[in-house]
């Protein structure tokens, strides 16, 4: 019990992690400020629908999961929007108790639509997008905790003021979807994957805590997005395999125990229906392409041109600077390549969305060698400014400020 207590007194909140958690509030401020100016749309009230039948009556019609039909473009996506809104109505039932009758939400008997309730619950909208809008604040956690422990303070800063200006990330956090919890997902399946690997060149009793998380990082990805399941196994087993010693015969059967740990979250989700479930498997939902036309969109959008120049910069030095290229830089370079030029055919997904974490990483370990080098200063203040040039992009896009 005392070495329980000390572990969770290491946690410290110093000067790095308060500039972090400013960071992050300023993300978080940004989101809010960008539904506020938002309103209603046919695709919001589609997650609303779906979402609160998946909690309050899923199994609705015979041979499916809602009347939606059976959800197999991220059925995680659906619950999470679905879930404030249906604790929402729940809190109004027993406060109704406490109320007058010509006060109460539901005047009405029976189960109303979201519909027919947005006028008496008017933060319909907030409501919607706050688990999305929280889960990109995770990713941005982190994000900063990755960057901060590979490469130093400076790196972490770097990768994760990118990010937190970033108008792709904000778009996605404000949007019932669930491209941010596939990337959220992939992002901690990689990087645990390597945890992992790590873990397993000492004793046992250490594996299985990361073992455990892997197993939840994989069944996020595979709740958010079917697809991005096989990605990130594949990604991790072979950094796995890379930075592991010794130990290589026992990484595969470890990630197929998280890949079937990964289908049992997302049989989970389904509300255990084989139906539904098995549908999943036969809707064409994790058949992907290989395009580059997402990613040129992405590079070439003005919005996105501190992180443009980032990148450009990260990877002349990453070619020029011989220190630069070792696995801790080349790890996250791989895993944005391979995502940015994948496409989803069968479903609406944007796996090049998964990939920026991992470009946001790369960069922010090649500056952080840039800033150790004889010219750190100089590096520094070409960074800031590259930094700057995005912020002022992203606060110029958003409504209402000009």
């Amino acid at each position: 019990m005392t070495l329980r207590f000390g572990r969770i007194r290491r946690f410290q909140f110093n000067l790095p992690q308060r500039i972090a958690a400013g960071l992050l509030a300023l993300f978080l401020i940004q989101g809010l400020w960008l539904i506020e100016h938002q309103t209603l749309t046919d695709r919001d009230y589609q997650y609303a629908r779906c979402g609160r039948e998946t909690w309050e009556r899923p199994s609705a019609l015979a041979g499916y999961y809602t009347t939606c039909g059976n959800i197999h473009d991220g059925i995680l996506g659906y619950r999470l929007a679905g879930l404030p809104l249906t604790l929402n109505l729940l809190a109004e039932r027993g406060l109704d108790l406490l109320r007058k009758p010509e006060d109460r939400v539901f005047q009405a008997a029976g189960t109303l639509s979201t519909w027919e309730l947005r006028h008496q619950l008017t933060h319909v909208l907030l409501l919607l997008r706050l688990p999305f809008l929280f889960a990109g604040v995770v990713l941005g956690g982190g994000l900063w905790w990755v960057t901060r422990r590979l490469y130093g303070n400076l790196g972490g800063y770097t990768a994760l003021a990118l990010y937190c200006f970033s108008p792709a990330v904000l778009g996605a956090c404000v949007a019932p979807n669930a491209e941010v919890l596939a990337a959220l997902g992939v992002y901690g399946g990689v990087y645990t994957c390597i945890g992992v690997a790590h873990a397993m060149q000492g004793p046992r009793r250490k594996w299985r805590p990361r073992i455990v998380l892997l197993m939840a990082a994989f069944g996020l990805a595979a709740a958010a997005h079917i697809a991005a399941l096989p990605v990130v196994a594949l990604l991790g087993l072979v950094l796995m395999a890379w930075v592991g010693e010794g130990s290589r015969s026992q990484m595969l059967p470890v990630v197929l125990a998280a890949v079937v740990g990964a289908l049992l979250v997302v049989f989970a989700c389904y509300g255990f229906s084989p139906d539904a479930f098995s549908y999943l498997f036969r809707s064409g939902a994790g058949f992907l392409w290989v395009s580059l036309d997402p990613a040129r969109r992405f590079f070439l959008t003005l919005g996105n041109a501190g992180i443009t120049v980032a990148a450009a910069f990260g990877l002349v030095l990453y070619l020029g600077i011989r220190r630069a290229r070792y696995f801790g830089n080349t790890a996250p370079l791989l895993c944005a390549v391979v995502l940015m030029a994948l496409v989803m055919t069968g479903v609406p997904g944007s796996p090049w969305l998964w990939g920026l974490p991992f470009l946001l990483t790369f960069v922010g370990g090649v500056f952080a060698d840039a800033y150790e080098s004889p010219r750190g200063p100089l590096a520094v203040a070409a960074a800031a400014a590259i930094v700057l040039l995005q912020v002022l992009f992203c606060v110029l896009s958003l409504p209402g400020l000009i």
